[in-house]
């Protein structure tokens, strides 16, 4: 059976050209995640290292939203621009159907998307974590590890009454104990058990100078304390950790349109597809 001839040279150059156009991509991609870098500085500048991450309540919550915002704006900004880049420096598809040009369109701004979002993550992820290292590391270190709110927390729980004479050795010795029983109760969940809680109270008491009861008492509100703060922590993570991949959802969303549009102004059927 023979082969059916091409009818012309327009089908024939489409069959050969492929349909991904990389420069336009790698362009696209490039320029979404350098624009992000910058933006990432900018957001640094203004404001977003100066938030303490330590803080609790209020504070925490203004971070996570604030941050969240903006790094929802800053992906809609670098991706649209990187999206745009790809669709309007593409190769121009002759004899395509116009809804096969709209799908080529929409892969090109995903794929510039996907590319600046890995170039991004591996090439730049130094130079963004230098940047806003200072609060969302920090965060991040907090949500994991309990060890920077116990060094204050144990400093209160062993700060004597003033007056009160002291072996700094014996005091050293008494500060890591106290940190150890308490990192070891706040890994079960926060929960000290009856023979700790004690010993911590006795141990309180006798490098501090108060009372068993006021040891006791002073025992409690730092387990309480430092079980809110890590809370806190934690939830700040887990929000912020939200915040970022809505981000990445509307970056790809921003992408994948500006890549439409782009496409269309290269085309000159922009005005068609409105």
């Amino acid at each position: 059976m023979v082969a059916p001839a091409i009818a012309d040279s327009a089908d024939l150059e489409e069959i050969s050209a492929s349909a991904v156009s990389w420069p336009a991509i790698l362009a696209g991609g490039a320029a979404a995640a350098a624009i992000s870098l910058i933006l990432l500085a900018f957001g640094a500048g203004v404001g977003f290292s100066s938030v303490s991450p330590w803080s609790s309540g209020g504070t925490m919550t203004a971070f996570s939203i604030g941050s969240g915002l903006y790094f929802i704006v800053m992906a809609m900004i670098a991706s649209g621009i990187g999206g745009y880049l790809a669709g309007r420096l593409r190769t121009r598809w002759r004899s395509v159907q116009t809804r096969e040009v709209f799908f080529r369109d929409t892969a090109h701004g995903l794929l510039a998307w996907a590319f600046a979002t890995l170039l991004s993550a591996g090439l730049l992820g130094s130079a963004a974590s230098s940047i806003v290292g200072g609060t969302t590391a920090a965060v991040s270190r907090l949500a994991g590890s309990s060890s920077e709110v116990l060094a204050g927390t144990v400093d209160r729980l062993l700060r004597a009454e003033p007056g009160t004479t002291r072996d700094t050795g014996a005091l050293a010795a008494s500060h890591n104990e106290a940190d150890r029983i308490l990192s070891d109760g706040l890994r079960r969940g926060g929960s000290l058990d009856a023979a700790d809680r004690a010993y911590l109270a006795q141990l309180v008491a006798t490098r501090t100078g108060i009372n068993q009861t006021q040891a006791e008492q002073r025992v409690a509100a730092a387990i309480d304390q430092a079980k809110a703060t890590l809370d806190a922590a934690r939830k700040a993570a887990a929000q912020l950790a939200l915040w970022l991949t809505a981000s990445l959802l509307v970056g790809a969303f921003s992408a994948a349109l500006a890549a439409i549009e782009g496409g269309g102004l290269r085309d000159g059927t922009w005005k068609y597809r409105v």
